[in-house]
């Protein structure tokens, strides 16, 4: 039975279920649980944006609060889990990976390798990601492709609440380290979502919209800025294909590909910085792969070179918009 969530609802539901199904499942992470032994669960944040509330007494010795040093308990999440558990670090702020990120992509990423297959990380790290929050730049960036470019994770971005109970719930199950990026613009809008237990395979991309003129490949809050473009675009006689990728590492090629090789065209969305970007990556591979398919260039919608400003107006410009989208498709229309 579905009902409508918010993505902060459904991502907490997940959590909720898996600790129930699998009691090597924990999560950890700065003020999940916060005031604990104040006011009860009243006075437990649960996260800065209230994403873990209510689990603190659910699921008694399981959510645990850490001292303001990620260094030290995503460390410790990485090695409970090379021990047989099944933790969730919260990482808060993706931006904060620069002081364990030493944890993540030399040790946790590479166990499998440096012990011949038989190591095994289920861990899972997530964080919130993206502009629009007001938060500045160094709690706004979108640093998907940093995670992107290291073998041995795997990298999730849903766009709706449905997606991130699924993904999540895959991630939790998965016996590999996963960052898990939840865009912090996108944890009050709400989906249909089943109450009971569901896993979205990783790799399969999501078509949220048919159309046989071009291809828009994005994902997070971006598949939303895309939507309105398509919207805006068939008033106009121009129908798109929007592509949700739903995970950057492993990346569904298949139906990237499928989809260009029928429409002839491509734009790439990415709130990212454009410098080695999901967008120049899935530019990349097109050309590599379907060059004798394509009628136009490639079209790259992404924000500026440049750290997220502060100020309202200017990250309003800075985050890539429908409009954004609308003029770049037209511009691989010859319009």
């Amino acid at each position: 039975m579905a009902r409508k969530l918010s993505m902060r609802q459904a991502i907490n539901e997940a959590l909720d279920q898996e600790m129930a199904r699998d009691p090597t499942v924990f999560i950890m992470g700065e003020d999940i649980a916060g005031g604990q032994g104040g006011q009860g669960e009243l006075d437990a944040w649960g996260g800065p944006l209230g994403v873990t509330k209510g689990l603190y007494h659910k699921h008694p010795g399981r959510v645990l609060d850490t001292p303001l040093s990620e260094s030290a308990f995503v460390g410790a999440a990485i090695g409970a889990a090379a021990c047989g558990m099944r933790p969730v670090a919260e990482l808060m702020f993706l931006d904060f990976m620069g002081v364990c990120f030493d944890q993540i992509f030399n040790q946790a990423a590479k166990f499998k390798y440096m012990f011949g297959g038989k190591a095994e990380t289920p861990v899972v790290v997530r964080a919130m990601v993206g502009a629009g929050f007001r938060a500045a730049a160094q709690h706004s960036q979108m640093l998907t492709p940093i995670f992107t470019h290291i073998p041995g994770l795997k990298v999730v971005c849903p766009s709706n609440a449905y997606d991130a109970k699924g993904l999540l719930i895959q991630s939790i199950r998965d016996n590999d380290p996963v960052i898990f990026c939840e865009h912090k613009n996108l944890y009050g809008v709400e989906t249909e979502v089943p109450e009971e237990s569901y896993a979205i395979p990783f790799a399969e991309a999501n078509v949220v919209r048919d159309g046989d003129d071009a291809t828009i490949v994005t994902y997070g809050l971006m598949v939303h800025r895309a939507m309105d473009a398509a919207d805006a675009l068939a008033k106009k006689g121009i129908e798109c294909d929007v592509i949700d990728l739903r995970t950057l590492s492993p990346i569904d090629w298949d139906t990237v590909l499928d989809s260009v090789e029928r429409t002839g065209r491509l734009v790439c969305v990415d709130e990212a910085n454009p410098r080695c970007s999901i967008a120049s990556d899935v530019s990349a591979k097109v050309a590599q792969d379907a060059f004798k398919s394509l009628k136009a260039g490639i079209g790259m919608v992404t924000a500026p070179h440049t750290p997220v400003p502060f100020s309202p107006a200017l990250e309003d410009i800075y985050i890539p918009s429908a409009a954004q989208i609308s003029e770049a498709v037209q511009r691989t229309m010859g319009k």
